[in-house]
């Protein structure tokens, strides 16, 4: 291969070696449970003081590589992860271009304020020392996973998850059942064979638990990726969907009641789990799948004056564009026959089902609270049009923050390549 190469060189032709070209996958965690606890955070308002902790949290890490091509993925088990916190952690990240560095929330809403949201007083609670830690967690992990990974295959599939797992609190039926899943197997060393990391991607509202009992957990996020290690091996990690107004996890119970304990958050994540694991078994390898990504930088204007007041009174100084506007970074990425989107909030599942709709892969999926969460996006019909939606269309950034979205995300989708085996 080397004297090919060589030859080549001299002829003026310009080679790229074959082992270059091989595909790479690796994982890596980091534990980011504050001690001693802190105060819960489950949106807007004070936090609840934590007496206790029901299971820990994590930051969890994967990196793909092929050919010159980066990319890392990470999970935070937090409500939310604000881009002027992910871009801390992205200039501590070597070897990956910043906008190939994909940081999401699982949407617990049982962890520490990681938004800083102000009170009426503009006062915030949030602890700077706690998320700079996380900060470096992150990075850590991303470095760490990108430092050990090894030659792998994908396994890809999606199907519908089911079993009591999740349900529109507004309209029972009118959410996504679709679980995708992506799992990278090793295939050299004393691993091969074996999974280096398994990602699942659905859309719920982890808050069985929620943020007014006291308790600091990753919410059902937790079982859900201890099982899948425990049964599969390898790291897990969960990246939210479309789960905006307001599909939630099925905690339901007779007579109206639910069921707000930590064995419920165990009951769905390990079903959740189990489901996903069953849904990628049967699944044929990917060998050397095509990884590609791409990024775009989008500008929403905050209309609504609950965003711009939190906007501009946190902690967190979020940088603010003249004429009251926010920038939002949105990813799409190919990964063998998935196509991922990011969206940097909390989409509505008909936003989702439209999207997945346009898009060219066989396996479409989309990763909520990505690179940023500016609260909920509804299309411009649906805003302030019911009375069950006046929450979300308060705590969100205006009336055409899903248009804005949705017309950068197609334009995203019709300027890249397709995914591998789409027709």
């Amino acid at each position: 291969m080397k004297k090919i190469a060589v030859a080549l060189i001299i002829f003026g032709l310009t080679v790229v070696s074959v082992s270059a070209q091989v595909f790479k996958a690796g994982a890596a965690v980091r534990l980011i449970t504050p001690s001693p606890l802190l105060p819960v955070s489950g949106g807007i308002g004070t936090p609840k003081k934590a007496v206790e902790a029901k299971g820990e949290l994590f930051v969890r890490a994967c990196v793909f590589e092929r050919g010159g091509t980066r990319v890392a993925i990470v999970s935070v088990d937090n409500l939310g992860w604000p881009s002027v916190l992910g871009n801390k952690s992205r200039a501590l990240i070597k070897g990956i271009p910043p906008e190939n560095v994909l940081i999401g929330a699982t949407h617990t809403h049982s962890g520490p304020d990681a938004y800083g949201f102000p009170n009426e007083k503009g006062e915030s609670f949030a602890d700077l020392p706690y998320l700079d830690k996380c900060v470096h967690a992150i990075a850590d992990a991303v470095n760490e996973a990108l430092a050990t990974a090894s030659p792998a295959t994908l396994k890809i599939a999606v199907g519908d998850a089911k079993g009591q797992i999740a349900y529109n609190y507004y309209a029972p039926a009118l959410y996504d059942p679709r679980c995708g899943v992506i799992q990278a197997i090793a295939t050299s060393g004393t691993n091969a064979g074996k999974p280096i990391v398994t990602l699942v991607n659905y859309a719920i509202h982890p808050e069985v638990i929620g943020s007014d009992r006291g308790i600091l957990s990753p919410d059902l996020c937790g079982p859900l990726c201890q099982r899948i290690e425990s049964k599969a091996g390898g790291v897990a990690l969960f990246m939210n969907g479309a789960q905006g107004g307001m599909v939630t996890a099925d905690n339901r119970r007779e007579n109206g009641k639910e069921a707000n304990t930590w064995e419920e958050c165990t009951r769905i994540g390990e079903l959740l789990a189990d489901e996903a694991l069953r849904i990628v078994t049967p699944a044929e390898p990917q060998a050397n799948p095509t990884l590609f990504c791409t990024t775009r930088n989008v500008t929403f204007p905050i209309e609504s004056e609950v965003m711009k007041y939190i906007v501009k009174n946190s902690l967190l100084k979020y940088p603010v564009a003249a004429g009251d506007k926010v920038v939002a970074q949105v990813n799409l990425l190919n990964l063998g026959s998935a196509q991922i989107l990011t969206i940097p909030g909390e989409a509505l599942p008909n936003i989702g089902y439209y999207l997945k709709r346009h898009m060219h892969a066989s396996v479409p999926l989309l990763f909520g609270l990505t690179n940023d969460a500016f609260g909920y996006m509804l299309t411009k019909v649906d805003f302030n049009s019911f009375k069950r939606y006046e929450y979300i269309s308060r705590t969100s950034l205006g009336e055409n923050t899903a248009e804005i979205y949705m017309d950068e995300a197609l334009k995203l989708i019709a300027d890249s390549p397709k995914a591998d085996g789409y027709k």
